[in-house]
């Protein structure tokens, strides 16, 4: 090829390497190949895969080239025999190449396997060089196996490809495979600026860079890229003219970016500013420049801030991923990278925490005793007052009373904080005070730190006496005093029948065994206490499903929760059916008689108490163990009730069961 027609060419096939030592980047390849044509350890078929412009198809020639050459097969061919001289200028009889993305069909393998039959004209070996071989049909490369496997003696194949995982594995397995990395960064500009010393062109290394970085890893890219600069920059390639040609951020641009963002400031002149350029490409140009600041470790950032803002950048790509207005995206990323200059770490906060100063504030306790000794001095028999305790276990109940005592007439008039530690060391030794709750345990009170407590507001309806004449009925409402035991007890309740109807929905059988013989007795501190009577057949039933009653149970209780049986005998189960029936027996009797009373009088409706005492009236079947009541005698009987009749004067009683 004439001098002239040479340097017309463009940069990529006027620099193309014609030996192993000049190709750029791919050590491994060259040197495994020169060690195989020195030591004459040669494949009939080559395949070379990798990224575009990394240099497969001109290795190829080079290794026919070295194969053919009149002093080989050679690493260094001679380049003045005939031989190489054909294959410098691709005119060699015996280097066949192909485009497979052209002729891709089985006709042109047919006619490729023909000529392999053929030995070759002048050189040692005939060469076939399948570019794009990935392209071929799957009739055509199962045309191509045999001869691939076992070609002649003369015959050997190169095939290059930029995907290789679309090739089938019999081509695979048949091919010695040689991958080309992607070319670094270093070495494409130590190429581009020995190519601009050859060609004398001046040039600024920040413009190298940003062609090098701009190919992405492929010589040929950036050297077409070279081109395009040379001639838009007029001979002399600068950072600016290359910014320009490419349409990337200007450096400066990027540098005023980031020191308005890290100082805080006014973001509209630089949204003025990115308006020609496409929002992805920004957000990518600002991660190239953190990144470049990450590695010459500036001192404007640290690690925590390259975090949020690569973190904010990723969330900027993923709006515009989902077609979000690429402006929003823009000023929303700018404005969160201002505010993530202002999270503080956690050390700071830990520190700044440790310095706050707590402050002691001692309580105040305010006691009247005058007032109470007036209160003490009015109360008549007919009052009803209940034990103060320190911290009882269930909270009160509001009371209404209808009807205005002299002490309530204090109680009114006193609106002032007492101290109840006075009114526990109050003597009252002439009333009867004791109710059926005085068993329930109390936690005793801590006499080191006074505890102030506020008095409930009573309501005090006033009473008209014509209404009073009128009506001789009186209701009380008595409302119960362990309410939240009650409410934990109903959702424990609630908790075991969902595992009953869960055991029920995996086999129905197993459910009633479950329901039959398993009696719920609480659960506490992640233990469900359970009480078993299974015996014979229905024991085995529940031993063989154990496994999956106790995954119904970690499901719905936690996973933490154990299962507590206690064994009994199923005579206790009889006895407590028997005590239940004559408790229903009793109040059958009791209520006929107590309607015959004159029912002149007050009247109690609604005694609701908690599972402590009367919540299981209203079950006609047996009741669970858990449950403690107390029977219809023990109401009627109970000090409380007779307290009651002697203030009220009640005449007639009626007890109605919760529904």
């Amino acid at each position: 090829m004439s001098q002239e027609i040479l340097e017309k060419r463009v940069l990529a096939l006027k620099y193309r390497p014609h030996r192993f030592e000049d190709l750029v980047g791919q050590s491994t390849v060259s040197q495994t190949l020169s060690l195989a044509l020195d030591s004459h350890r040669l494949s009939h078929a080559y395949l070379f895969s990798g990224l575009r412009g990394s240099g497969k198809t001109s290795t190829a020639r080079i290794m026919a080239k070295a194969l053919l050459c009149s002093n080989g097969p050679t690493s260094k061919p001679c380049e003045v025999c005939d031989n190489c001289k054909s294959a410098n200028s691709n005119r060699h009889l015996d280097i066949i190449e192909m485009d497979a993305a052209s002729n891709r069909g089985i006709d042109d393998i047919k006619d490729l396997i023909e000529h392999t039959k053929y030995k070759p004209s002048s050189a040692r070996f005939k060469v076939f060089i399948i570019d794009e071989v990935h392209m071929l049909t799957t009739q055509a490369f199962n045309a191509l196996l045999k001869t691939l496997e076992e070609p002649p003696a003369f015959v050997k194949f190169i095939l290059a490809t930029t995907d290789p995982l679309k090739l089938p594995a019999t081509i695979l397995s048949r091919t010695q495979h040689f991958r080309f990395n992607k070319i670094a960064l270093s070495d494409v500009i130590h190429h581009l600026s020995h190519i601009l010393n050859e060609e004398n062109i001046d040039f600024e290394k920040d413009a190298l860079d940003i062609l090098a970085r701009t190919g992405q890893g492929s010589l040929r890219d950036t050297l077409t890229l070279l081109d395009q600069a040379i001639i838009f920059s007029k001979g002399r390639v600068n950072t600016t003219s290359v910014v320009d040609m490419l349409g990337l951020i200007d450096p400066k641009l990027m540098d005023n970016i980031f020191s308005i963002i890290l100082n805080k400031g006014d973001i509209n002149q630089i949204i003025k500013d990115l308006e020609n350029y496409e929002v992805s490409q920004i957000c990518d140009e600002m991660s190239i420049y953190l990144k470049d600041k990450m590695l010459n470790k500036d001192r404007k950032f640290d690690l925590l801030l390259f975090d949020r803002f690569f973190r904010i950048l990723s969330d900027a790509k993923h709006l515009l991923a989902i077609n979000s207005d690429g402006g929003f995206v823009l000023i929303l990323t700018f404005m969160k990278m201002i505010e993530a200059t202002n999270l503080k770490t956690i050390d700071d906060i830990i520190n700044q925490v440790e310095k706050i100063e707590v402050r002691k504030e001692t309580p105040v306790v305010k006691t009247i005793e005058k007032p109470i000794e007036k209160v003490i001095e009015k109360i008549e028999p007919k009052i009803v007052e209940n034990p103060v305790v320190s911290k009882p276990l269930f909270e009160e109940q509001e009371t209404k009373i209808e009807e205005v005592t002299p002490f309530d007439e204090v109680l009114i008039q006193t609106n002032t904080i007492v101290d109840l530690g006075i009114i526990d060391s109050i003597e009252v030794s002439n009333l009867d005070l004791s109710t059926p709750f005085d068993d329930l345990p109390t936690i005793p009170q801590k006499q080191t730190i006074p505890v102030i407590e506020e008095t409930k507001e009573i309501e005090i309806e006033p009473i008209i006496e014509h209404q009073v004449q009128a009506n001789i009925f009186q209701e009380i409402e008595v409302v119960p005093i362990e309410e939240v035991f009650e409410e934990e007890n109903d959702i424990q309740n609630e908790l075991y029948e969902q595992l009953t109807a869960k055991v029920y929905d995996r086999d129905h059988e197993l459910g009633e065994c479950f329901e039959k013989n398993f009696i719920f007795n609480g659960f506490e501190n992640n233990k469900l206490y359970i009480t078993s009577y299974a015996q014979d057949e229905d024991r085995k039933l529940l031993y063989k499903y154990f496994g999956i009653i106790k995954t119904f149970a970690q499901d719905i209780f936690g996973n933490d929760v154990e299962l507590d049986f206690k064994k009994e005998e199923p005579s206790a189960v009889e006895k407590q059916t028997l005590t239940q029936t004559s408790i229903i027996e009793k109040r059958e009797e009791i209520s006929p008689q107590e309607e015959q009373i004159n029912s002149t009088g007050s009247m109690i409706e609604d005694i609701e108490m908690s599972s402590g005492c009367v919540a299981s009236m209203n079950d006609n079947t047996v009741v669970k163990p858990s449950q403690k009541e107390l029977e219809l005698n023990d109401i009627l009987n109970s000090k409380m009730l007779d307290k009651a009749k002697e203030l009220f004067d009640i005449k007639k009683i009626t007890v109605k069961t919760r529904s």
